[in-house]
């Protein structure tokens, strides 16, 4: 490395050019990255807190599942519940409504907000439903339990009154985030949301089932699911049912994967012709009985330090940027966000330098000694 260092301190302003065109690639991808991870949350948040091993929808016969359509029949969910291996059954309605805060109170917002509302059951230690979405559940029917998104945007507290559907409810408890596709979500008891998904032309059938095995069992999910016409996927596959996010987190995730391979094709190209600059250099120090082996790590632990330096800048201007961009845009700061980017482009950037070792390890020592004249 004694030669990099000596490169690097003398050609200062190529480094920094190098150094700042990294930054900026990693500002823009970790950003890129945040802005989508925020999005994620406010469209799954919610689907990633319900509890149970496996979530039953609708079989539509002609398409995929999805949230939106899903209507779980009597005969269905009794099925389930009389299923062998299975010891939880839990309904799950959702629906999109909206909602205002009609209580007068100093903090109370204007205008009515978009909410989704689930019905469930109340949270039990016995059912595995604590520290679950089901926490938001009010005991009493009449009321409704609050995320905190809901509630800020309602400006509502507890003990005020909100008007969903024409029907008035009390904001009984308000608990941490949960979102479903972009709208805040609004807890009732399974009698209230079935009263309200009528008014709102639905049947008031759950939209889902929440299902658990008995300890030590194994159902036959596929086999049960099939007998009632219904589908059953872990949570974190049904968030595929969700079509929101299949469109946002498709197209998201594309311009992220272009971005990387953008960002290494640049910084190869950078590191392609710095290399080529050197060639005359290499050639010397393979003359005076360099192996491959300690250029390699030369150019290499030279292309390392500029990536180092590079990341770090636009990783902290990332942090800064994603700290502002919180207030007011669905941003999420995380080592997801953060550190994961940061990692694949100090690869990228590797894997590019590592393109033009080419010229490294076919240098010729006689070029340096004048053979070419």
């Amino acid at each position: 490395m004694f030669v990099a260092w000596r490169d690097l301190r003398f050609a200062r302003g190529r480094f920094f050019l190098i150094g700042t065109v990294v930054a900026l690639i990693t500002l823009l991808v970790g950003f890129l990255s945040g802005l989508t991870g925020g999005l994620a949350s406010q469209n799954i948040s919610a689907v990633l807190q319900l509890p149970g091993e496996r979530v039953v929808l609708q079989n539509p016969g002609d398409g995929a599942p999805d949230y939106a359509t899903s209507s779980i029949s009597n005969e269905a969910g009794e099925a389930w519940i009389a299923a062998d291996g299975i010891e939880t059954v839990l309904p799950l309605g959702i629906a999109q409504a909206r909602a205002e805060n009609t209580s007068g109170s100093a903090t109370a917002a204007e205008g009515t907000v978009g909410v989704a509302l689930f019905g469930m059951a109340e949270a039990s230690e016995k059912d595995g439903t604590t520290g679950s979405v089901f926490d938001l559940t009010p005991a009493k029917t009449g009321e409704v339990g609050l995320s905190q998104g809901a509630a800020d945007e309602l400006g509502a507290q507890v003990g005020d009154t909100l008007t969903i559907i024409g029907s008035e409810f009390t904001v009984a408890k308000i608990g941490p985030e949960a979102w479903y596709s972009h709208t805040p979500v609004v807890a009732m008891d399974h009698g209230d949301w079935a009263m309200s998904n009528a008014k709102l032309g639905g049947t008031g059938a759950p939209t889902a089932l929440l299902v658990s095995g008995a300890d030590g069992s194994a159902p036959d999910w596929d086999g049960i699911a099939a007998d009632t016409g219904t589908t059953v996927k872990t949570p974190i596959m049904s968030l595929a049912a969700l079509s929101t996010f299949k469109s946002e987190i498709g197209s998201l995730g594309l311009m992220i994967a272009m971005l990387f391979g953008i960002s290494a094709l640049v910084v190869g190209a950078f590191f392609s012709v710095w290399t080529m600059q050197r060639a005359g250099d290499v050639a010397v120090l393979k003359a005076l009985g360099a192996s491959n082996s300690s250029l390699i790590k030369d150019a290499l632990g030279q292309a390392l330090v500029v990536l180092i330096a590079g990341i770090g800048i636009g990783i902290l201007a990332v942090t800064g940027l994603g700290l502002l961009a919180g207030q007011a845009l669905p941003f999420l700061l995380s080592p997801l966000t953060t550190v994961l980017p940061a990692l694949i482009m100090a690869v990228l950037g590797l894997a590019g330098a590592a393109f033009a070792l080419r010229t490294v390890t076919k240098a010729d020592p006689l070029v340096a000694l004048g053979s070419h004249r």
